[in-house]
């Protein structure tokens, strides 16, 4: 067998995201890692749910070996096979994020050289995690080149019960990730903004309250002030097993490139502050020059390793460098970094 990759679990973020591309890169490029430390500063340290099932699901995906792949295990060892095109069921089993889940399996299953289908419960809409509006609007828009992805929202899972619900299609373009048929990135020019747009949900009990309307027009009275158009955001209420609400916003750009933010509901917070921060955070993103988003930089990341080019966000954050660490392990320092201009790009 192939020697192991070593990781540390704690560099850098020092977070879940880790383990998770560790697990993307793995299945993709067939080689075994093993990383020590997972999570190792937070304060329930080891693997949570998400991971565990995210590792389950990539083992089926993938006929991988394991050591480790259990709640709270602080390692792991990950030995995959070749990638075979999959129908999936997930359930989390908690709140547990769906969309981080998806940074695991998704990469793996876009290369797979076919058609797959996930059914994934858990989190839609939690803290610490992409909401699920923005990974379909946003984060899919930068790779509908790799694969044909449709995602349908079946039920919302709100924390802390979740049992929130998706299905997914994925029709893979390619099974060779180093082809070279795929285009490169080239996201460095910033271009006018042509709309905005948004989803603002909540959960039926919150309907009287009119919890969804009141996030939306908070988000659309500050976004109007700033710029001359009318924010185009849809209100959805859903049964969901627990209490919640949220709001996501996408700017689209005349070069086609989508600005995402998102912003949950909370106990004791108003809606109209969850609307106006979700707004602010926008315009915060958009004033700062940026192509993609701080919270888009480090998920595109093993996509821009895979089809090349450049990207210029507004921060280099620590999830960037923790992500720029993991894809050197498997793929070479292929990675440059200007701190001062924001642009990652490959050598």
């Amino acid at each position: 067998m192939e020697e192991f990759i070593e990781i540390d679990g704690d560099y850098g973020e020092g977070g879940g995201s880790l383990v998770r591309v560790a697990l993307a890169l793995s299945c993709l490029t067939q080689k075994p890692f093993r990383v020590k430390g997972i999570r190792k500063g937070r304060h329930q340290p080891g693997l949570k749910n998400q991971h565990v099932y995210g590792i389950k699901a990539l083992k089926e995906l993938c006929s991988a070996k394991t050591k480790g792949d259990f709640l709270g295990s602080t390692e792991l060892e990950f030995a995959p096979d070749s990638i075979e095109p999959k129908n999936l069921t997930i359930n989390i089993g908690t709140a547990g994020s769906i969309t981080l889940v998806l940074q695991s399996v998704l990469l793996p299953l876009i290369f797979s050289g076919g058609k797959s289908a996930l059914e994934i419960i858990g989190g839609t809409d939690t803290k610490w995690s992409p909401q699920l509006d923005y990974t379909r609007e946003v984060f899919l828009s930068y790779i509908k080149e790799f694969a044909d992805i449709e995602i349908r929202t079946i039920k919302r899972g709100y924390y802390p019960k979740g049992n929130g619900k998706i299905s997914m299609t994925i029709d893979s373009k390619t099974k060779n990730y180093a082809s070279g048929r795929i285009s490169k990135f080239n996201l460095t020019e910033k271009r006018s903004i042509l709309k905005i747009c948004g989803c603002s949900h909540a959960s039926n009990d919150l309907k009287k309250a009119n919890v969804a309307e009141r996030q939306a027009e908070a988000a659309m009275k500050i976004v109007e002030k700033e710029y001359n158009l009318n924010p185009e955001i849809n209100i959805e209420y859903c049964q969901s097993d627990s209490t919640g609400s949220g709001i996501t916003l996408w700017a689209i750009s005349s070069n086609k490139s989508v600005l995402g933010s998102d912003c949950l509901g909370e106990i004791g917070k108003k809606s109209e502050i969850v609307g106006e921060e979700a707004a602010k955070n926008l315009i915060k993103e958009i004033s700062s020059g940026a192509v993609i988003d701080s919270n888009m930089a480090d998920q595109i990341l093993p996509y821009l390793a895979i089809a090349k080019g450049s990207v210029k966000t507004s921060d280099i954050t620590s999830h960037c460098k923790t992500n720029i660490y993991v894809i050197g392990k498997f793929l070479g320092e292929i990675f440059e970094v200007d701190e001062d201009d924001k642009i990652i790009r490959t050598l």
